[in-house]
């Protein structure tokens, strides 16, 4: 879509007004890009509500955010992002709150681990729009082959790295710790370890003793044995290790829903179970949402309201996780995915949801904590890393950040 990103339209209460929206694109190729979702689902309302008119505006995700941090810096702040992030929105008091926009049906149709993870000063700002959570991808091939069962536990991920890397296979266990995703990879970790980034009470505890002790162990027992590949983990990106599993180098690794149409479109045969802990399956897993948001600055909250509860109907909420093999946010959708035959391989994926934990999002500071795992974690895990080290040098930053929040 071309039109112009300019505000339009009337103010509040005027009879005929234009939205304009931003919004990331989910799709690999122009035949399921995000703009036919969204052309598909704008005609549908505009049809419904002849006075609002909506104009979407698609961009990679690659951009998407700049994007939108240019035009609120250049006084154009779009009606509403479908972007990665918006606690500094938030703080800086651009945004509507979602009591203000949303219908009660609607709001309280949001899972609830993710309206809270939109919440700043418990005020929800951030909308989630689309949600998913890891699994443990495993080669099925090379696993059968080998004479394996899925691990279910640190040991025996170990043991089963070990005897495919006996049996030549390039990558036991994937683990990309590269710039690229290293927050992510990290995260999964330190929650199978039994702690995370933040403490109970949603402070940064970076380098907790169970932290250090899951790094001294991927450290030692998967990387300093070579079950990690040729390539150091701190210069794997994530996309990298997904274009190996699609290979078939890979023997294991974390991964999202869209790996599974990625393997299969290959011929790769695979499984998928909870991540491992140190004494059996991980009790949490990651999760992760991306964000709808309104801006205030152009005053059409009432036009907003009515098409973000559109947005949020089961029907398009099932529709746009169909397209991109994404979890819902709601929980009447998530239900009746649940209930879908059709649905079955996203199930493991669902069933963690309501147990997982997203990044810290509602903290401003969680750009420059995950700017500096991305940086240094990787270091962690080479040969003289020194996990304690690198961990609590990243405490220090976040915690400065955090104060300064």
């Amino acid at each position: 879509m071309t039109a112009s990103l300019a505000a339009c339209g009337a103010s509040e209460g005027s009879s005929n007004v234009t939205l304009t929206l931003v919004a990331a694109d989910y799709g690999d190729s122009a035949a399921n890009s995000s703009e036919k979702y969204w052309d598909k689902l704008v005609k549908a309302f505009e049809a419904k509500n002849p006075d609002i008119k909506v104009k979407v505006s698609v961009h990679s995700w690659n951009d998407v955010d700049r994007k939108v941090k240019e035009m609120v810096a250049e006084g154009k702040a779009p009606d509403m992002a479908q972007i990665g992030a918006y606690a500094d929105y938030a703080a800086d008091g651009k945004l509507y709150s979602a009591d203000d926009l949303l219908s009660i049906p609607v709001q309280a149709d949001f899972l609830p681990q993710l309206s809270e993870a939109g919440e700043v000063d418990r005020v929800q700002y951030g909308m989630p729009f689309a949600a998913s959570t890891r699994l443990l991808f495993y080669n099925k091939t090379l696993f059968k082959e080998a004479g394996l069962t899925p691990p279910k536990s640190w040991a025996d991920l170990q043991a089963a790295a070990r005897v495919l890397k006996s049996r030549g296979v390039k990558i036991p266990y994937a683990l990309p710790l590269g710039p690229e995703e290293a927050q992510a990879e990290t995260m999964m970790w330190l929650l199978s370890g039994g702690a995370g980034y933040t403490d109970n009470v949603g402070t940064y505890d970076l380098d907790s003793s169970e932290n250090i002790r899951t790094f001294d162990w991927l450290r030692d027992d998967l990387v300093g044995e070579d079950l990690t590949g040729p390539t150091p983990p701190g210069k794997l990106n994530r996309a990298q290790a997904f274009a190996a599993f699609r290979r078939g180098d890979v023997g294991m690794l974390n991964g999202h829903p869209t790996l599974m149409q990625m393997a299969a479109k290959k011929g790769v045969k695979f499984g998928m179970v909870p991540m491992p802990g140190p004494n059996g399956p991980s009790k949490t897993t990651m999760g992760v949402a991306d964000w709808m948001m309104a801006f205030k600055q152009n005053g059409r909250g009432e036009q907003i309201g009515t098409f973000l509860d559109y947005v949020y109907s089961e029907k398009n909420v099932l529709a746009f996780s169909h397209e991109y093999d994404l979890l819902p946010v709601t929980t009447s959708a998530s239900y009746a995915m649940s209930e879908d035959k059709d649905d079955r391989q996203l199930a493991g994926f669902l069933e963690e949801l309501p147990n997982s934990e997203l990044y810290p999002v509602g903290k401003t500071s969680w750009a420059q904590v995950s700017a500096a795992i991305k940086q240094q974690i990787g270091k962690a895990v080479t040969k003289n890393g020194k996990p304690a080290s690198i961990l609590g040098q990243i405490q220090r930053e976040a915690a400065s950040a955090e104060n300064a929040e």
